[in-house]
């Protein structure tokens, strides 16, 4: 399927958009929970697996909910209620909900974040600071002690991508957080919100290569997001009165009240 083919663009009936996230939501919750009770595959036909199917299969559920990243107190409540059901699932050693749990609340509230932004240069540094942070916590600082010494820790908080045998890899919460984030600004400020997701989902996919290629236990996935999605930033999309006032999301004042505003006269001194 095309990157923006009608079912994924903004402009894609609700009916059929809804419909597409049931089916996408429901086959990779019916993979999470048999893949465990597969035997398991060698290294890298797990790789291929989770990279090219079980990860963007998952990232593009964050894809087809996009059109509610603007609904504020929808994804209000989201951060609030998926994150207290992540947390009861864990406990409760349903890791299955917790881990879509987790994926939804990282979602909601990279969205709200997004709200803080008034430029869409204020997102472009933020793209070029984090790759430095990251790297850092992953190379010395709290990412590197976590999943060297506490890897129990990251599994609670990470979303995984499940491979047969039960074998996953994961990316943590910013990784999920920002990806949402970046996603969600290419609908609010017109650029290619389906060439952004490709960008971003394949450079994920890279990292968990070069991660098993390298044999680290865990390359730093944001610089690889960033450049992703700083890749397409040169890419707009044509801008329709449907599409404005949907990546306006209620902040743009009305049409009309602004070409009645543009018909104003000047006064003359």
């Amino acid at each position: 399927m095309e990157p923006d083919a009608p079912v994924l663009s903004r402009g894609a009936p609700p009916r059929l958009r809804a419909a597409a996230f049931v089916i996408l939501a429901a086959a990779v919750v019916a993979w999470d929970a048999v893949a465990p009770h597969l035997e398991q595959v060698a290294l890298w036909p797990n790789v291929a697996i989770i990279a090219v199917g079980v990860l963007p299969a998952t990232l593009g559920l964050i894809y087809l909910a996009l059109p509610l990243w603007s609904h504020r107190r929808v994804v209000l409540i989201g951060v609030v209620a998926l994150g207290v059901t992540a947390i009861v699932t864990w406990e409760a050693n349903a890791h299955l909900a917790s881990n879509f749990a987790k994926l939804g609340a990282y979602t909601c509230a990279g969205w709200a974040f997004l709200w803080l932004f008034e430029e869409l240069g204020w997102v472009v540094i933020v793209a070029a600071i984090i790759p430095f942070v990251d790297a850092f916590s992953v190379a010395a600082g709290p990412t590197k002690d976590i999943v060297n010494h506490h890897a129990e820790v990251y599994s609670a908080v990470a979303v995984a991508f499940v491979a047969p045998g039960g074998v996953a890899a994961g990316l943590g919460p910013p990784d999920v957080l920002f990806f949402a984030l970046f996603l969600a600004t290419t609908v609010r400020w017109h650029l290619r919100p389906g060439w952004t997701w490709l960008a971003m989902t394949g450079m994920y996919s890279l990292t968990l290569v070069l991660a098993n290629a390298t044999d680290v236990n865990g390359l730093p996935a944001l610089p690889f997001l960033s450049v992703g999605f700083l890749l397409t930033l040169s890419h707009r999309a044509p801008t329709t009165p449907r599409t404005r006032r949907a990546a306006c999301a209620g902040t743009c004042p009305p049409a009309s009240r602004a070409v009645a505003r543009s018909r104003i006269p000047r006064v003359a001194p």
